[in-house]
């Protein structure tokens, strides 16, 4: 997967903790014929489970553990007794991941180009196009130790490519014949998983800290999940009898607005939506009912399974603070989902697991020092709680970061209005703008 992915810390502060080398920046990716292209085909095509990949790679090389790529190993040389920073990127399009040095414990010092207190672990989680930046101590013997990620694979009934990869992290002077290798974690492994994503705190009153706005303007609850739809492709592969699968924001399934005639932002800029999208996305989904219960595809008619599509955003007063309850369901099935919002970071105040309850979960809300992400993995079968200030104008899509379920329509918009200066709106487009 040739993707091009870079992010650093804002150069000009200085870094909080001592540093001998700033190490090259660690790409997860996966590999395919076609690789995008494939993804795409199967999601919006024959509306299927997504592919699975043929490898997975760090930095381009797939490893020694692959028959084919036995000399296509990454490698990371280091002096023994000094402070590496290690910058990770999963790139992936369709799995989280653990990452494990053997032998090493990572300090986290920033997710999502964010700082945080610093957090000592032996194991990184990452869903796709999530970062994690930590330092890594060479403080163990002369020798040679692998690198490795391992799929999260939060859904068992779903398939994914099970393998691993690998890279080496090479003391100057080693002659070991054999590198250590890390005990790496059960692939199912939700508590691991947990801990890492919940444990972490953000770095309040360090560089870039914003503080959590505590007056909220708009309070949302979303659910979102996987279902089903009509089969309306018989030439893509799906049959009357087949149930081509779809995704769903509070059961409204979005679609992307293709050959409308303008893009989302270019009706927002003109002010004429008409025929591109509404202003409608519903603030809580139409119906309210247990929304982790394992049983609930079997409990409920089949139409309950099925959203209808639609292309809505919700539409927000420039710097208005939004309150989002983000709840997972387990239509089909439960998963964790990377929720991504584009064109903002936001407050993490709580996660957890089942059905979320405002008299249990409020007191739990963190406002002193709370995680600041533009993705949230939102636990399998749980619930996140976010903030954020709207303070940048435009049409903002919102959707989860697993590749498959964005065709699929596990997605909706914030429309965030103009602020009363010319620097807090939205720009005139640029004469040579493609249309769409």
């Amino acid at each position: 997967m040739h993707t091009r992915l870079f992010y650093v810390l804002q150069s000009m502060v200085p870094f909080s903790f001592a540093l001998d080398k700033d190490t090259p920046t660690l790409f997860l990716k996966f590999t395919k014929k076609s690789q995008y292209s494939l993804v795409e085909h199967n999601a919006t095509e024959s509306q299927d489970a997504p592919i699975p990949s043929d490898a997975y790679t760090i930095n381009g090389l797939p490893s020694d553990v692959y028959n084919c790529s036995q000399d296509g190993t990454y490698q990371v040389k280091v002096k023994q007794g000094k402070t590496y920073m290690l910058r990770v990127i999963n790139a992936a399009l369709n799995a989280q991941h653990f990452f494990q040095i053997a032998n090493h414990t990572l300090t986290v010092v920033a997710i999502d180009a964010i700082y945080t207190n610093h957090y000592d672990t032996d194991v990184l989680v990452l869903a796709p196009g999530q970062t994690v930046d930590v330092l890594l101590r060479t403080n163990q013997r002369v020798a040679s130790y692998y690198m490795a990620f391992t799929p999260y694979h939060s859904a068992p009934l779903i398939t994914i490519n099970a393998n691993i990869t690998r890279g080496l992290i090479i003391y100057e002077g080693d002659t070991s014949a054999k590198p250590v290798m890390p005990d790496l974690p059960a692939q199912t492994d939700t508590e691991k998983a947990h801990r890492f994503y919940t444990n972490i705190t953000g770095l309040a009153g360090g560089p870039h800290w914003v503080p959590v706005p505590r007056d909220v303007d708009e309070h949302m609850f979303i659910t979102f999940g996987i279902g089903f739809t009509v089969c309306s492709n018989f030439s893509g592969g799906c049959t009357g009898s087949t149930r081509p699968l779809s995704a769903n924001m509070n059961n409204e399934s979005f679609v992307l607005p293709r050959g409308r005639g303008a893009s989302m932002l270019e009706a927002f800029y003109g002010n004429n939506v008409d025929g591109v999208y509404t202003r409608d996305f519903p603030d809580e989904p139409p119906v309210e009912f247990d929304y982790t219960n394992p049983n609930i595809s079997n409990e409920m008619p089949f139409a309950f399974q099925i959203a209808p599509k639609s292309t809505k955003v919700k539409t927000l007063k420039f710097n208005s603070t939004v309150e989002i309850v983000l709840q997972n369901t387990a239509i089909i099935t439960t998963e964790n989902h990377p929720i991504h919002i584009h064109g903002f970071n936001f407050h993490v105040l709580a996660q957890g697991f089942g059905n979320y309850n405002a008299t249990r979960d409020e007191p739990k809300f963190n406002f002193r020092n709370p995680q600041i992400r533009n993705t949230i993995s939102v636990p399998v079968g749980g619930w996140s709680v976010i903030r954020f200030q709207a303070n940048n104008p435009g049409v903002w899509l919102v959707h989860c970061h697993l590749e498959t379920h964005l065709p699929w329509g596990l997605a909706m918009a914030f429309e965030v209005e103009n602020g009363p200066t010319p620097s807090s709106s939205v720009p005139a487009p640029p004469a040579d703008l493609p249309k769409c």
